[in-house]
């Protein structure tokens, strides 16, 4: 039908011209931008995907720079953990050395360098988080790497350090030495790890008093891991635990002491210590009485009245010792029962003028050249070897980790940053194909509106035909 009023013609035109200019502007818009996506509207389900992945990416990337942060932080750990290991052998030659029967030379002099590398080994412990005074690297070290089902499942690489301590005390090394002073052998067979949850007592007699000690056992110890605790602890009353050459528990210190064991484990139960390779004279009381005690030119009158307990009468020969100017000599408990003590010096004495109720036993000279003090420390290095190998063990392998894991996290991002482009890049040669057609089609709307807006001028020549 031919109408003056409605040209249907031209309204079919200007829909599809429109249609057209936005078909144009759509594609112009993909090109420019290079993104098929560049709304919700144009894919609101695609554009949720994409920014899934998107999301992913992210995260993954940063987890890259964590592990990378990871990794340098146990290697800066490593490379101090390489110094100890080249200290500790030279420690072992100095122990070596001075075990030698046949030496000459000053053990003194081999024990300042001993001495100094311990203390090295403190230091460096420390700088690298893994020492007494700073342990901020010794627990279980987290790295966020992602990838995983969710933040708290399979997205964290842990390195367990908790056990990582390698100062002098945690390798057993405090308190040794490659002088000749010999240590207190515990037990009778190579010792064994304690029981997960059992416990072992461990109760110390110095000239400072008495001290208790308990080591729990715990799923997975050895005996190495064990001692490391057990030597955190020793450490402050001056001495060391380590494993002599027949796997035996043996401690050592420069200072007089006896060791009591309960509960078995590391040791048997019920076994005793006394370290007599210093110059060591036996006391029994049983009353009041008095002996004197001469140290070269030193001479201390001891008093010893009714004591309560062997500890009441230790610290009571001990201060008068102390106040006669006598400081390198100890009365130590010997845990042998009540009523036995020990008298334990750095030099020689001697103990006369005993009145009734205390009885002398046999006096015991420190050997002159005796090599069981270094023959401790080596025992002790040969152990602080092998915890700090497992501590560089797990170093090693947390290493590794980190390092399999940014593959993974790096293989990842690839994957993802290609799935996202699917979805949400732009196919450039397939949108300039789609310029082109939109242009055409655009011309081809304007010049076909044309000939529509045309169309009603043919009625005008009816009109005048008639």
């Amino acid at each position: 039908m031919i109408s003056f009023q409605t040209n249907i013609a031209s309204m079919v035109a200007a829909v599809n011209l429109n249609n057209n200019n936005n078909f144009q502007t759509n594609t112009i818009e993909q090109l420019t931008s290079g993104y098929r996506i560049n709304n919700s509207g144009d894919d609101a389900a695609g554009l949720a995907v994409a920014n899934g992945y998107a999301a992913n990416v992210a995260e993954l990337t940063q987890g890259v720079l964590n592990g990378n942060q990871g990794v340098n932080t146990l290697q800066i750990i490593d490379g101090g953990l390489s110094n100890i290991s080249t200290m500790l052998n030279r420690m072992q030659t100095l122990a070596t050395e001075s075990a030698s029967t046949t030496f000459t030379g000053d053990r003194a002099t081999l024990n300042d360098e001993y001495q100094t590398l311990v203390g090295e080994i403190n230091r460096e412990a420390g700088d690298i988080g893994l020492g007494g005074t700073n342990a901020t690297n010794a627990n279980n070290l987290s790295v966020y790497i992602g990838g995983g089902d969710g933040a708290t499942t399979g997205s964290t690489v842990t390195v367990n350090l908790s056990k990582g301590l390698v100062d002098s005390a945690a390798l057993g090394l405090a308190n040794t030495s490659v002088l000749d002073t010999s240590p207190v052998t515990v037990g009778s067979a190579p010792a064994v790890p304690i029981a997960p949850t059992a416990t072992e007592t461990f109760t110390v007699n110095t000239a400072s008093g008495t001290s208790t000690f308990i080591l729990t056992g715990q799923a997975n110890d050895t005996v190495a891991s064990q001692l490391q605790e057990l030597n955190a602890q020793l450490s402050t009353v001056g001495i060391s635990a380590s494993l002599d050459q027949n796997g035996e528990l043996a401690f050592d210190s420069s200072n007089a002491f006896s060791i009591a064991i309960t509960n078995p484990g590391l040791a048997a139960g019920g076994e005793t210590g006394n370290n007599t390779s210093l110059n060591s004279q036996a006391l029994t009381y049983t009353a009041a009485g008095t002996f004197n005690v001469t140290e070269g030119s030193t001479t201390a009158n001891i008093s010893l009245g009714t004591p309560t307990t062997d500890a009441a009468a230790v610290t009571s020969i001990n201060a008068q010792l102390q106040a006669a100017g006598i400081t390198d000599l100890q009365a130590v408990d010997t845990s042998a029962g009540g009523g036995v003590l020990s008298l334990q010096g750095a030099s020689t004495f001697t103990v006369a003028g005993a009145t009734a109720g205390v009885a002398l036993g046999a006096y015991t000279a420190a050997t002159p050249g005796s090599v069981a003090g270094p023959t401790a420390a080596i025992n002790a290095v040969t152990a602080a070897v092998q915890i700090l190998g497992q501590v560089q063990g797990a170093v090693g392998a947390g290493e590794n980790d980190l390092n399999y894991a940014i593959g993974l996290a790096n293989s990842q991002i690839t994957n993802f940053s290609a799935t996202e482009s699917s979805i949400r890049d732009a196919d450039v040669a397939t949108e300039a194909a789609n310029l082109t057609k939109a242009q055409v089609l655009e011309q081809a709307s304007v010049a076909a509106m044309a000939q529509a807006n045309s169309a009603p001028q043919v009625i005008l020549n009816l009109l005048k035909n008639t």
